[in-house]
C-alpha cells in the first residue's frame, strides 16, 4: 500500500475540483492507502474527512495569510481572492504557508506520491521543490482559462507543469489544450475522465414512471459565466412558462450579481427557486424531482454535475463546449443529452452580448425538446470514483 498526498490551493469539497479531490481521497483510503490532504481554507472553516484521511488545512484570513482563500475561477461560490488581484508578496506568503504544511506532512507521513489540483501556481511551486517523489497534476480546465487571462507567474507555471511526472486530463479536447498551453509532450498527459458518487446519485425504483410536472434544475455557481441569466431568459420564452418550475441550486460570488439575478428571476413567469448550495443528498433529491437538468455555461472542463444528474434520471441540456460531447458519447452512449451551440465569445468565458439572443433561443428550443421526451435512467455505473482512483494510481 502507498502513502498519498493530495494538495489544493483552494477549499476542498466546495467546487467541482474540490469534490474531485475529496472523492479521490476517499477512494484511495477505501483501497487501503494512507491518505493526507493539504488544502486552503478560511480561518473559521471546518472540514470533516472520513477516518483514515489526515487533513492539514492552510488557513487564510489569518496574520500569516491576511486575505481570503484563493479561487481558480474569478467567480467562486464563497468569498475568495482572485488570482489577478494577487501581488508577488501575497503569492510568496501563500507559498510559505503551504511549504510549512507540506514539510509537516512529508516528515510525518512520508508520502510516496503527490496529486496536486490544478496546473497553476501551487503545483508549479511544488514541482520546483524537487521532492524526489512523483508529482501528478490534475487539470480541471479553469486553470487554462486563468493562465490565458492572467500573466501572473505565467512562465514559471509553464516551466513547473513541464516538470510534472504525469498530468490527468478530463477529456481529449482538454488534453490538446494542455499540450498547446503548457508546451508539454502528449505522452505526459493521460485522459482519466471524472467520477461520481453512485451511492448518492442514483435512480430510485419507479423513478422513470413518476410524474414531475415541468421542473428544470441547475446546479452550480449563480453567475453570468455559468449562463444563469441566459437560462432565465430562455425559461421565460418556453411555452407554458407559467407552469414551469426552475430550481437554481448553488452559491454565488458577489452580492450585487446575485441580487441582479434574483431580481431578473422575479420578472420571469416561471416559478424560480434559489435553495442555495445543497449537500449531496439534497442535490440528488433535487435531480430526482426534476425532468431536465440544464447547464448553459460558457466555459467548462468536464462538469461533474452532468454525470450526477444523468445518474439520477434527468434528461440533460448542456452547452456544446469542447470535449463534453465526445466524452459522453464514448462513456455514456445512451445518455439523453441535448447540446446547445454556444454563442460567439468575446474572451474565454465572456460571450458577445449580441450573440446571446440567438443562443437563448437555441437553449429554449433544446429545453422544450427535452421536456417533451420520455424520462429514462441511463447506465453511468462504470464512472465510479474508485475506478478513477485506479487509473490515477497508474500514473504515480
Amino acid at each position: 500500500m502507498a502513502n498519498i498526498l493530495l494538495i489544493s490551493a483552494q477549499k476542498p469539497d466546495d467546487t467541482g475540483s474540490g469534490v474531485f479531490l475529496k472523492e479521490l481521497a476517499r477512494s484511495f483510503a477505501r483501497m487501503g492507502h494512507g491518505v493526507q490532504v493539504v488544502a486552503g481554507v478560511a480561518a473559521e472553516d471546518e472540514y470533516a474527512f472520513p477516518a483514515g484521511i489526515g487533513f492539514r488545512p492552510v488557513r487564510f484570513e489569518t496574520p500569516e495569510l491576511p486575505f481570503p482563500v484563493v479561487g481558480m475561477s474569478d467567480e467562486m461560490p464563497y468569498t475568495a481572492t482572485r488570482y489577478r488581484d494577487l501581488t508577488l508578496d501575497m503569492l510568496a506568503r501563500i507559498y510559505a504557508a503551504f511549504d510549512a504544511a507540506l514539510d509537516e506532512v512529508l516528515a510525518a507521513a512520508r508520502p510516496d506520491a503527490v496529486f496536486s489540483n490544478h496546473l497553476y501556481t501551487l503545483t508549479a511551486h511544488i514541482v520546483a521543490r524537487d521532492l524526489g517523489i512523483p508529482v501528478v497534476g490534475m487539470c480541471h480546465g479553469s486553470e487554462i482559462r486563468q493562465i490565458r487571462k492572467n500573466r501572473l507567474e505565467r512562465d514559471a507555471i509553464r516551466a513547473g507543469v513541464r516538470g510534472l511526472s504525469a498530468i490527468m486530463a478530463l477529456h481529449e479536447a482538454q488534453k490538446a489544450d494542455i499540450v498547446a498551453e503548457y508546451g508539454v509532450p502528449e505522452s505526459l498527459v493521460t485522459v482519466t475522465g471524472t467520477g461520481y458518487n453512485s451511492g448518492v446519485f442514483c435512480c430510485e425504483p419507479g423513478d422513470e414512471l413518476r410524474a414531475r410536472g415541468r421542473t428544470l434544475v441547475f446546479a452550480g455557481k449563480i453567475t453570468q459565466a455559468k449562463g444563469v441569466p441566459s437560462l432565465l431568459r430562455a425559461a421565460c420564452a418556453l411555452p407554458d412558462a407559467a407552469s414551469t418550475r426552475l430550481v437554481l441550486a448553488g452559491g454565488y460570488s458577489t452580492q450585487d450579481e446575485y441580487d441582479a439575478i434574483v431580481a431578473q428571476a422575479g420578472e420571469c413567469p416561471c416559478q424560480v427557486e434559489f435553495p442555495g448550495r445543497l449537500p449531496q443528498a439534497q442535490l440528488a433529491a433535487a435531480y430526482r424531482a426534476a425532468d431536465v437538468f440544464v447547464l448553459p455555461s460558457f466555459y467548462e472542463g468536464l462538469p461533474l454535475v452532468v454525470i450526477e444528474a444523468l445518474a439520477c434520471g434527468c434528461k440533460v441540456v448542456v452547452t456544446d463546449l469542447p470535449g463534453i460531447r465526445p466524452w459522453l458519447a464514448a462513456n455514456v452512449p445512451d445518455a439523453p443529452v441535448w447540446y446547445v451551440e454556444p454563442p460567439a465569445m468575446r474572451n474565454v468565458d465572456e460571450p458577445e452580448p449580441d450573440a446571446l439572443p440567438a443562443f437563448e433561443a437555441r437553449l429554449a428550443a433544446a429545453i422544450s425538446a427535452a421536456l417533451a421526451a420520455p424520462r429514462t435512467c441511463c447506465d453511468v455505473t462504470g464512472l465510479s470514483w474508485d475506478a478513477l482512483a485506479c487509473r490515477a494510481l497508474e500514473l504515480a
